[in-house]
């Protein structure tokens, strides 16, 4: 079966390139990708309490005007990345992006959306934007792929994967980081940021199941004296110029973190890495 890709588009330059981060990255494999344009309409917000009518003059100048930049869209992918094996679709909807992301992802039985950091109207200093942040704490159907703007596609050698080890793994929320990493031949580097590195029984139990998930790919174990666990992370991966960072998105470590933020906020401020976020 082939594998099904959404992609949020606004037509910026980040969007773009995380298109083209995905095509690269998935370019042995036969793929279907859905493009999503959530488009806007001056007389109405997504505050609204009505929708407009779609057979309105309005409406449909909005919806060409996304038509019109997917054909130059897709014209720059096809140019730069004609693979047989890929195939692109696109959509074009007025509704809430998240709203939009999950009836996408359910209709078209999506296994993976993969969006840029940040959209047109970019905040200067802030990498991960609202939508793409929203996005990887909201959306658990399937993994997100996040991509910061200007990185340049590489194949992926080297994946961290920050861990308390205080969940028990389950193989099948591993399974996309396990695919990557077979795909590309990567080694997955499991890093365990604490400022006590003694493990409990428990820790040690989870630790040595996640050695047994990861037995058929490259890894190793490595631990990291801090008291920010986002700047050890992000510390380790700048050291080592690793490829990219995944993590499970377990809500009692990563969103409901004692510090002042979520660190997917966190990392995504100062991420130089695509993060992949597992559900």
């Amino acid at each position: 079966m082939d594998k099904r890709i959404l992609i949020p588009t606004d037509f910026s330059k980040n969007a773009l390139n995380a298109a083209r981060y995905a095509l690269d990255l998935y370019a042995k494999l036969n793929c279907e990708f859905y493009f999503l344009n959530v488009f806007s309409l001056d007389s109405y917000t997504t505050k609204s309490l009505s929708f407009p009518e779609p057979e309105s003059a309005e409406y449909k100048t909005a919806q060409e005007k996304s038509r019109d930049s997917y054909l130059k869209l897709l014209d720059i992918l096809k140019l730069d990345h004609d693979n047989p094996k890929h195939s692109f679709y696109t959509i074009s909807a007025f509704n809430f992006i998240s709203e939009a992301i999950k009836q996408t992802i359910a209709e078209k039985d999506i296994d993976l959306v993969v969006m840029g950091t940040q959209g047109a109207s970019r905040t200067k200093g802030v990498i991960f934007g609202s939508n793409t942040v929203k996005a990887m704490e909201k959306i658990r159907e399937c993994p997100v792929l996040a991509v910061p703007k200007d990185i340049q596609y590489s194949i992926p050698k080297e994946i961290v994967f920050p861990t308390n080890y205080k969940a028990t793994f389950k193989r099948r929320k591993l399974n996309y980081l396990i695919e990557i990493a077979k795909m590309n031949e990567s080694t997955v580097r499991v890093l365990y940021v604490s400022i006590d590195h003694d493990l409990t029984d428990l820790q040690e139990s989870n630790k040595h199941l996640l050695g047994d998930i990861m037995e058929p790919i490259e890894h190793s174990f490595h631990n990291l004296t801090s008291n920010d666990v986002s700047e050890g992370i992000t510390s380790f991966v700048e050291s080592r110029n690793s490829d990219m960072i995944a993590f499970i998105n377990h809500k009692h470590f990563f969103f409901n973190s004692v510090f002042s933020k979520p660190l997917v906020k966190e990392i995504g401020y100062k991420a130089i890495v695509p993060i992949l976020a597992l559900h």
